[in-house]
């Protein structure tokens, strides 16, 4: 009877240690190899060619009259945009769009000469990815105006990441020392040509 017990319990050991050796088997083979410490490299967010950006046709515009500063002007600006201002610069933004308004002291007109000369670079020191600059004269209401056309890329958005490939339209206007820089920018493709030039027609000497 002792020995019956004793091989039964020699049985139950060996099938016992046999299990346990098979999870172990398995278990090892499920995580073998060294864990991977290759560091995760941050890559720069892409450029967005082509997001929406077109500014309603029901837009409704209203009269900016500043009220510090210079202040002999007016300009329509989209109503309902978020505005911020800042020394002699007020911007209007909704979205992905914004209309710049700034305001200097000058002794002389600018030229398209002179745009070339000392806005172009100093913007492309600025402006990220700055490209494709062209400048020249136009008439808009107001008179001869001096326009830059130029793209470049958007800071990256802090809630998405996303940077959006601008394009930008300054207009210099000039009358009796003073400067009026009106910088109006959008997605690239976006269908914002007539909303645009109602801002650009509007701007009125006072």
């Amino acid at each position: 009877m002792s020995y019956k017990r004793t091989s039964a319990g020699l049985v139950a050991v060996t099938v016992v240690a046999a299990v346990l050796a098979g999870c172990s088997g398995s278990s090892s083979g499920a995580h073998s190899g060294p864990a991977s410490t290759a560091p995760v490299r941050a890559h720069p967010a892409p450029t967005e060619s082509n997001p929406p950006g077109d500014i309603p046709d029901n837009q409704v515009f209203v009269a900016y009259r500043p009220t510090g500063g210079f202040t002999g002007f007016t300009v329509k600006v989209p109503e309902g945009w978020a505005r911020t201002d800042k020394g002699g610069t007020t911007v209007f933004t909704d979205k992905l769009n914004s209309v710049t308004i700034a305001t200097a002291g000058a002794s002389t007109a600018p030229t398209v000469t002179s745009v070339k000369n000392t806005v172009v670079p100093r913007l492309r020191g600025q402006v990220a990815k700055f490209a494709s600059p062209k400048v020249s004269q136009v008439t808009r209401k107001a008179g001869p105006v001096v326009l830059l056309t130029y793209q470049g890329d958007s800071a990256k958005d802090p809630v998405t990441g996303k940077v959006v490939r601008d394009a930008f339209e300054r207009y210099a206007f000039y009358r009796q020392g003073h400067e009026v820089n009106l910088t109006l920018s959008g997605p690239v493709n976006a269908d914002n040509v007539d909303p645009w030039r109602i801002v650009s027609d509007s701007f009125a000497w006072r």
